[in-house]
């Protein structure tokens, strides 16, 4: 029996990003086109929005709203009389936030071309933040207000499950009953459900799938991928639906609800390769049981369908015996777990995402806030992509640390992660990355940078790291070159107790020591901050604004934003709550979702009123502005002063690193050309002169000439040869001592070497 291969469709259901593809489905597209499926994959999320946000989807929305009845605000009814603006102007701004027109950004910032309705109140607040935005973004921040105001306007009416980044999110968010969500999914479609089962109606007919995956990154896209699943069970009984995604993996690791599965036959748990390979050979081998039988009737004729039974006994019927990390239903009519143990898929066999089947040109490039780590968020199209698999440290107590996202840790080498970069380049014709490691190794990083540059592969990446002190200020500045231009990590509760009882393996001084270096180079910094971690009290949240406040006055730290403190189930403080001196209080674990808990801290402060004062103070200080304010200042309430000293930033960045003798067993890296050596006459002798071409700028470096030739080949050889690893310990060993009348040491103190350390001669 030859075994059949089934067409494959991946949708990523709405909403997650309009600027650029989520890349759960382009990851499994390209594992599995490697192994010789045919795959198709889709974003309904976009496309719903393009569809909605024509003129065409809002003269259906103003229809509805006009022939629905409801109750309209203020705002709403303003839009309503403004509805033939709208109309006129939704085109135009979408092809504009598309880069298609970016000539219209004049008129957007110039002349009353869009409608404005309730988002747009506050734009004289924003007006002194447009100084540090091109005309072109501050039109796209407009424009992106003109979009949102239309969303509130459909969320208030035709779809109140609808948000940009979300759909129906409140239905899965903490949900142990799925009994809202199955009334939600029972009820007949909104206008909103309406468009998006049009588009997948067109998808189907177009790819005929036999299987069909979704990915639930979120709590926001769960409704979507279900109602959508339900629909494909109606357009093609026979096909089979599967899940998995960032929401299955941490809310339904116990899931128990039969109901369900109505929708999806199948879902897995953690990285999908590995599951989706057992299952697709389980359903390979039932469509060639199907086509076995199919083919046996027809040359038998219409008087042998006796026989049907026997031909399925006698074919070889596929089991579900050696899934991998699998819930089903099964035939009793009870959900099942299967893990057969297979090994992972390991990280170097994963291959390259393929983001081909995305309309690439058509993702949205919006400014939905002046945050800048966040515009990096929503604006621009990145490639996504993963230096290593899991978490090196995988310790910090807030953090899902039990589950294999974290805690299975693999990498791969720089080579392989270029050839995937240059790959997924050429595909896309984007060179912008995203790293979506949970914390990119500092190492990995390294040998990626230099493997960059080695082979000139220009591109602009950002990603999320622990501020740790591998990162060296020369270090930085590697990454920097092989174009590096953010990062973003946490410095959580900006308090040293706290970060060790959270375990985060770093400490105030250490991480304002890296930002500055990060900074120093020229790359973007954003922290995570942290607020209502179990035991923090009054005292130790008004000192961790001081801290902040010192980061962005220092000018280490130029974008930031403050997170309450979550606890779930899957992290030490949710296993072990006694620890941390916190009392669970619910909710017991039901027949679906299980992951927020809800807990007392009675050591703690009340945390919920410190949060609009911490965002407000945040917000102005990443535009510089009330730095000197008191902390009292932000807030409705008394608060204590602040026992953080007022100098403790400036004095951490004040403390002295290693002198460079002091790192023998490192390697030598240059990140300038070669240079060109000359000798002059000098009233002390002859003198060598090493003359460099750099973009920027040319720069001399002077030496004594009996220095010059072994200089020169020293940083000749580091420009064009990659891939020998210049240790320092092996450059003394060929200083000429005896003929330059100095130590090695001592040349290290010397001016030539200091120019030469400033210009791009690193240590690493």
């Amino acid at each position: 029996m030859s075994i059949a291969s089934p067409r494959i469709l991946l949708i990523t259901p709405p909403l997650t990003q309009l600027n650029t593809p989520y890349p759960a489905t382009p990851y499994i597209k390209g594992f599995l086109g490697g192994r010789g499926y045919q795959v198709t994959q889709a974003d309904l999320g976009l496309e719903l929005v393009l569809k909605l946000f024509s003129a065409e989807g809002l003269r259906r929305v103003f229809a509805e709203i006009e022939a629905g009845g409801f109750e309209l605000s203020d705002n709403a009814r303003r839009m309503v009389r403004l509805q033939r603006s709208y109309l006129t102007t939704i085109g135009p701004v979408i092809r504009f936030l598309q880069n298609k027109d970016t000539t219209l950004a004049s008129r957007i910032c110039h002349s009353r071309f869009l409608p404005e309705a309730a988002r747009f109140d506050n734009i004289a607040d924003l007006e002194a933040a447009f100084g540090t935005l091109g005309l072109n973004d501050q039109a796209r921040h407009l424009a992106t207000l003109y979009l949102e105001d239309i969303g509130d306007l459909i969320k208030e009416t035709v779809g109140p499950q609808f948000g940009f980044s979300r759909y129906a999110e409140r239905l899965g968010m903490s949900a142990t009953s799925f009994d809202a969500m199955h009334e939600a999914l029972q009820a007949a479609p909104n206008l909103l459900d309406r468009m998006l089962l049009e588009l997948l109606d067109e998808l189907v007919a177009r790819t005929e799938p036999d299987v069909v995956g979704f990915s639930v990154p979120f709590p926001g896209n769960l409704y979507g991928a279900l109602r959508l699943a339900g629909r494909v069970k109606e357009l093609r009984p026979a096909a089979k639906t599967l899940m998995g995604g960032g929401y299955p993996n941490t809310e339904l690791r116990q899931i128990k609800e039969p109901r369900f599965f109505d929708y999806i036959d199948f879902l897995t748990l953690d990285d999908g390769e590995g599951p989706w390979l057992r299952l697709l050979e389980y359903i390979s081998r039932q469509l060639s049981v199907v086509s076995c039988q199919v083919e046996e009737l027809a040359e038998a004729g219409p008087s042998s369908i006796s026989r049907q039974n026997d031909l399925t006994t006698n074919n070889q019927q596929p089991t579900t015996s050696t899934f991998q990390r699998t819930f089903l239903r099964n035939a009793a009519g009870v959900v099942e777990y299967i893990n057969h143990p297979h090994p992972d898929v390991p990280h170097t066999e994963v291959g390259t995402p393929d983001y081909s089947d995305l309309p690439l040109t058509e993702y949205l490039s919006v400014i939905e806030v002046l945050n800048p780590m966040h515009r990096l968020w929503s604006d621009g199209r990145w490639n996504k992509l993963t230096i290593a698999h899991g978490c090196y440290w995988k310790r910090c107590s807030f953090c899902d640390v039990t589950l294999d996202y974290i805690s299975r840790y693999e990498t791969a080498p720089a080579t392989l992660l270029v050839d995937r970069i240059e790959q997924i380049v050429r595909q896309t014709g984007q060179t912008g990355f995203h790293f979506v490691d949970e914390a990119a190794p500092p190492l990995a990083l390294r040998d990626l940078a230099v493997e960059l540059l080695k082979r000139q592969v220009n591109i602009t990446w950002w990603g999320n790291i622990r501020f740790e002190k591998t990162f060296t200020p020369d270090l930085c500045r590697l990454l920097a070159a092989s174009g590096c231009i953010a990062v973003s990590g946490g410095l959580e509760v900006a308090s040293d107790r706290l970060l060790a009882l959270m375990e985060k393996g770093v400490t105030i001084a250490q991480v304002a020591r890296v930002t500055d270096g990060f900074t120093q180079a020229g790359i973007m910094v954003h922290a995570y901050l942290m607020y209502g971690f179990p035991t923090q009290t009054t005292q130790e949240t008004v000192d961790a604004l001081e801290v902040v406040r010192q980061l962005f006055g220092a000018g280490i730290v130029q974008s930031g934003y403050w997170h309450r403190f979550a606890m779930t189930a899957h992290s030490p403080v949710g296993k072990n709550p006694a620890k941390y001196q916190v009392v669970p209080i619910g909710p017991e674990p039901g027949d679906f979702a299980w992951n927020d808990l809800w807990h007392d801290d009675p050591t703690g402060t009340d945390h919920e009123k410190f949060g609009a004062g911490l965002a407000k103070a945040l917000y102005n200080y990443m535009h510089g502005v009330a730095l000197n304010e008191p902390l009292s200042f932000w807030f409705d309430f008394k608060t204590p002063h602040s026992k953080v000293p007022r100098q403790l930033i400036q004095q951490a960045l004040q403390e002295p690193g290693k002198p460079d003798f002091a790192k023998q067993n490192q390697r030598l890296f240059w990140l300038g050309n070669a240079p060109e050596l000359r000798y002059t006459e000098a009233k002390k002798g002859q003198r060598a002169i090493l003359t460099f071409y750099e973009q920027a700028e040319d720069f001399e470096v002077k030496t004594a000439a009996v220095l010059g030739p072994w200089l020169y080949q020293l940083i000749t050889s580091l420009a064009t040869d990659y891939d020998t690893k210049v240790l320092l310990k092996e450059v003394a060993a060929t200083f000429p001592t005896s003929v330059a009348g100095m130590s090695f040491e001592a040349f290290l103190a010397s001016p030539t070497w200091q120019l030469l350390r400033e210009k791009g001669l690193l240590i690493l």
